[in-house]
C-alpha cells in the first residue's frame, strides 16, 4: 500500500503566570505584564482561523492550563494590567510617573513588524530614539500620549481581524487623533477576540480538524519535580542545588488539574501530553500512563540520547537517518503503553526562527522542499523499486505557536496561507493530528522505559532550569517551601487551596528560564519578584512566618557583560545598531579588556549569532570612528571547524605574532576592506594555499560594522562547531586581533 508522507504540526501556546498574589487592591491590576492579553489578540485565534480556511489540513494545538486561566480572566473582564489601566486613563490625567512608564514600555514590540508599518506609531518611536526621554517628556502633548496608548494596543491585533472586522479596519485607517473613548473600544475589542479563543478551538476539535492536548497545570519540569538529581543524567558534572527537591507526588496533581480543566472546557479527555519544555524521564512515565494519556512528545535530541544515536544531517540540513526519527515509539509501563513522538528540531526551528526573514512563498516552498527530500530519502531506503512510500512515516513539527510570529510581516499570515495552499494541493504529503496517526498506525518500534533519556528540547539537558548558581538558589527556596507544606498534612487542596495554588505557580518552569545565565529579559527583576511572591504565598496561606530571604532579589538584574547566544537572530545589515535585532546574540566586551585592543578601545564590543541562513557579526566602535584613520583599514575573519578533517592554512598576513591563536591554521578566511566595505572569501587548500570562493557576504559600516556570511557559501553540515578569530590589518600587515582571551564559538544550525 502506498502512503503519503504524514506530517503532524503541534503548536504550543503558553505564557507564564503574570498574576500577582500581593496586588489584590492595586489600582493598576493584579497582572504585572500584558503578554497573555497581547498574544491573545495576535496569536492564538488567528492561527487556527487561517487553518480553518484549509479544511483538508489537520493539526494539533496545545493550550497550557495556566494560559487558559489568564485568557479567561481577560475575556470576562476580571483581569487588569498596568498597560491596560494606563490605556483606559485620560491622557490629561497621566502623572509624570505614568508618562515615564509609557515612554519605557509602550514600544515593547519588534519595531520592524509591529511599529514601523504604522506611520504614527513609527513617528513617536523615532522621536523616542532620536530625541531621548527628556525631550519627549517636555514636548509630547496629550494627543501624542493618547495616540501612543492607542497604537500600543492596536499594533498587536492580528491582521486577519482587520480583514474580518470593519471597526478594527477603521481604527487602522484613522491612524491618529485617538480619544479615550476610542481606547476603551479597543480594549473591549481585545476582550471580544480573547473570548473567542476557547470556543473556536472547541469548534475545530469537534469538527475533527484540530486535536487539542494539554500540559501539566503550571508548566513545571516534571523530571525535576521527581528529582532534581536528574539534572546530572545529561551533565554528570552539573552543580546541583544544596537541597534536593524530590516530590514525585506532585506530578499527578499537575496532570489531574490539567485534565480537569481540559474536560471542563473541551468536553472530552485529552489524549496527548506536551511535557513542559518537552522534558521527559523514566520517572515520569508511570504517572503519565496512570492518568490515561495516550501519547506525549519530545525532541530529537532526547531521541538521540535514548537510542544512543547521533542524528547527522547533510549539507541541506536534512537528517541522514530518517527511518530512525520519523516514527512514533512505544514506551511500556506497568500502567499501560504510551506512544511518544519526537520533533524534527531543525525543521521546527526554520519556522520558528528563519522563515520570517524570507519572502513568504519562497519560505513555504523551501519547507515543502525539505519534506519532499525526507520522502525521497525514505523511498531510497526501501528494498523494493517502488517510487512511493511503502510504510507510514510521521514527521513531527512542534514549536512555540506565538512568539515567532512577531518577527514575520503581518504576523506570518502570508507565510501560513502560502504554506497551507501548497500543502492542500499536494497528494503525497498529508497533515494529520498525532492521535489520527498513532490510532491508525500504532507504534512498532520500542524504547525501553528505563532507556528514555532524562532531558528537554534544549540540548537534551535541563541546564536551562538548573545548575546555574542563581537557578540553584531558586530551587533551594522552592524546596524549603515544599518542605514546609509537607509539615502541614492538614493543608490539603480542598482545605487550603491558596497554599497549593501558590506552590503550583512556583513550581512552573518559567522562572528559572529567566534566572541566571542562558536567557535575559528587561523584565528580569519582575520575574524574580513574582517567583518570590508565589513562595511567600505558600507560607502566608499556611500561617507560617515568611523567611527574610523571600524579600531579597535572587540576582543583580542590572549587571552586564559577556554572554553566549540566547537564540537565533535576523539582523538587518545596514551598519546601524538595532538592539532588538541583536538582543539574543552572543556578546563579548572588548573595550574594558586588557591587551592590544585596550590601548585605544576603538572596538568596544563584539556581537555574534546565527540563523539557518547566515552567521552574523557586529563590531561596536566608538562614535565617529573611521576606518583607515581610527581603525585599521582591513578586517580578516579566520576560522576552523573542530574535529573536522579539512585543509587548513596560516593567516595570510605579514608580521603575525607566533602566539596562540594567531599561529593556528584555519579553513576559511573572509577579508574585508573596511574603507570600501568590499569582501572576499577564501578556503584553505593543500600546501598552505588559499583559494578564492564565490560568496554573497554582506558588509555595512556606518555607526557600527555589521557582517552576514551565508552558511551556503561555506558548505558545512549542521552541528559543526566554528571557531573564529578577528584580525585587524593595514595593507596586509597585522595590527591587532580580538577577542584576546578566547575564540568566538558558533554552531552551524
Amino acid at each position: 500500500m502506498a502512503h503519503p508522507l504524514y506530517v503532524a504540526f503541534i503548536w504550543h501556546q503558553h505564557q507564564p503566570l503574570y498574576k500577582s498574589r500581593e496586588a489584590i487592591d492595586d489600582p493598576n491590576g493584579q497582572y504585572r505584564m500584558p503578554w497573555a492579553r497581547l498574544h491573545g489578540i495576535k496569536d492564538y485565534l488567528d492561527l487556527i482561523l487561517v487553518l480553518e480556511e484549509f479544511p483538508k489540513l489537520h493539526q494539533t494545538v496545545n493550550l497550557v492550563p495556566s494560559l487558559i486561566l489568564q485568557l479567561e480572566d481577560y475575556s470576562q473582564g476580571t483581569a487588569l494590567d498596568r498597560y491596560m489601566a494606563l490605556t483606559l486613563t485620560s491622557a490629561i490625567d497621566l502623572t509624570d510617573e505614568d508618562k515615564g512608564f509609557i515612554f519605557d514600555h509602550f514600544f515593547d514590540a519588534h519595531h520592524r513588524t509591529l511599529i514601523d508599518p504604522y506611520p504614527r506609531y513609527s513617528e513617536l518611536n523615532l522621536q523616542k530614539h532620536d530625541n531621548g526621554r527628556e525631550w519627549c517628556m517636555e514636548n509630547w502633548t496629550v494627543h501624542d500620549y493618547s495616540d501612543l496608548l492607542a497604537w500600543h494596543n492596536l499594533a498587536w491585533i492580528d491582521p486577519i481581524f482587520r480583514e474580518k472586522d470593519p471597526q478594527i479596519a477603521a481604527w487602522f485607517e484613522k491612524g491618529k487623533g485617538f480619544s479615550l473613548d476610542d481606547r476603551k473600544k479597543i480594549i473591549a475589542k481585545h476582550r471580544e477576540i480573547i473570548g473567542q479563543i476557547i470556543p473556536q478551538h472547541k469548534k475545530m476539535q469537534d469538527s475533527g480538524q484540530l486535536e487539542l492536548m494539554t500540559t501539566p497545570y503550571t508548566h513545571p519540569i516534571l523530571p525535576l519535580l521527581a528529582d532534581t538529581d536528574s539534572g546530572q543524567v545529561a551533565i554528570p558534572e552539573m552543580q546541583l542545588p544544596e537541597k534536593r527537591f524530590q516530590y514525585p507526588q506532585d506530578i499527578p496533581l499537575h496532570l489531574r488539574k490539567a485534565k480537569e480543566m481540559y474536560r471542563d472546557r473541551f468536553g472530552k479527555e485529552p489524549k496527548g501530553l506536551w511535557p513542559s519544555e518537552q522534558s521527559v524521564s523514566p520517572a515520569i512515565l508511570p504517572y503519565v500512563a496512570q492518568e490515561k494519556f495516550n501519547w506525549l512528545c519530545s525532541d530529537e535530541s532526547v531521541l538521540g540520547w535514548s537510542v544512543e544515536h547521533y542524528f547527522y544531517r547533510d549539507e541541506t540540513g536534512n537528517v541522514c537517518d530518517p527511518h530512525r526519527m520519523y516514527l512514533p515509539y512505544r514506551l511500556k509501563t506497568d500502567y499501560g503503553d504510551l506512544a511518544i513522538v519526537f520533533r524534527d528540531h531543525r525543521l521546527s526551528d526554520l519556522i520558528g526562527f528563519s522563515y520570517s526573514g524570507m519572502e513568504p512563498k519562497h519560505a513555504a516552498s523551501d519547507f515543502l522542499g525539505h519534506l519532499q527530500a525526507i520522502s525521497r530519502s525514505l523511498v531510497e531506503r526501501q528494498e523494493s523499486e517502488e517510487t512511493s512510500l511503502e510504510d507510514p512515516w510521521l514527521v513531527t513539527i512542534a514549536l512555540d505557536g506565538e512568539n515567532c510570529w512577531e518577527y514575520y510581516p503581518d504576523d506570518g499570515l502570508h507565510f501560513l496561507r502560502a504554506l497551507y495552499s501548497q500543502l492542500s494541493e499536494i497528494d503525497d504529503i498529508q497533515l494529520v493530528t498525532v492521535s489520527e496517526f498513532i490510532e491508525k498506525f500504532p507504534p512498532k518500534a520500542e524504547i525501553p522505559a528505563h532507556k528514555l533519556h532524562s532531558g528537554s528540547w534544549v540540548d537534551g539537558s535541563f541546564s536551562t532550569w538548573i545548575g546555574d548558581p542563581v537557578k540553584n538558589k531558586a530551587w533551594d527556596l522552592l524546596t524549603e517551601a515544599r518542605d514546609m507544606m509537607e509539615k502541614h498534612p492538614e493543608a490539603t487542596e480542598k482545605s487550603n487551596p491558596e497554599a497549593w495554588e501558590a506552590l503550583y505557580a512556583a513550581e512552573g518552569s518559567d522562572w528559572c528560564w529567566w534566572f541566571g545565565e542562558g536567557h535575559s529579559s528587561s523584565h528580569g527583576a519582575l520575574f524574580d519578584e513574582l517567583y518570590r511572591e508565589h513562595l511567600r504565598g505558600v507560607y502566608s496561606a499556611l500561617g507560617e512566618p515568611i523567611p527574610d530571604n523571600l524579600y531579597e532579589p535572587l540576582d543583580d538584574h542590572t549587571k552586564k557583560g559577556d554572554r553566549s547566544p540566547e537564540g537565533f537572530i535576523q539582523p538587518v545589515i545596514n551598519g546601524y545598531p538595532d538592539e532588538q535585532d541583536w538582543e539574543k546574540a552572543g556578546r563579548i566586551e572588548i573595550g574594558g579588556s586588557t591587551g592590544t585592543m585596550h590601548k585605544a578601545s576603538t572596538v568596544q564590543r563584539l556581537y555574534y549569532g546565527t540563523d539557518h541562513l547566515n552567521f552574523y557579526l557586529r563590531f561596536d566602535v566608538k562614535m565617529g570612528t573611521q576606518p583607515g584613520r581610527d581603525l585599521p583599514n582591513e578586517l580578516h575573519l579566520l576560522w576552523y571547524y573542530a574535529d573536522t578533517d579539512v585543509f587548513t592554512s596560516t593567516i595570510p598576513l605579514g608580521d603575525v605574532p607566533d602566539e596562540a591563536p594567531l599561529n593556528y591554521t584555519f579553513h576559511h578566511h573572509v577579508g574585508i576592506n573596511l574603507v570600501t566595505q568590499s569582501a572576499w572569501l577564501q578556503q584553505a587548500w593543500h600546501s598552505n594555499d588559499w583559494h578564492p570562493k564565490n560568496h554573497r557576504i554582506e558588509v555595512a559600516f556606518n555607526q557600527c560594522l555589521e557582517i552576514a556570511i551565508p552558511w551556503g557559501d561555506l558548505h558545512k553540515e549542521p552541528d559543526a562547531w566554528l571557531h573564529l578569530v578577528a584580525v585587524f590589518a593595514d595593507h596586509g600587515k597585522f595590527r591587532s586581533f580580538l577577542p584576546e582571551n578566547k575564540l568566538v564559538e558558533l554552531k552551524v544550525p
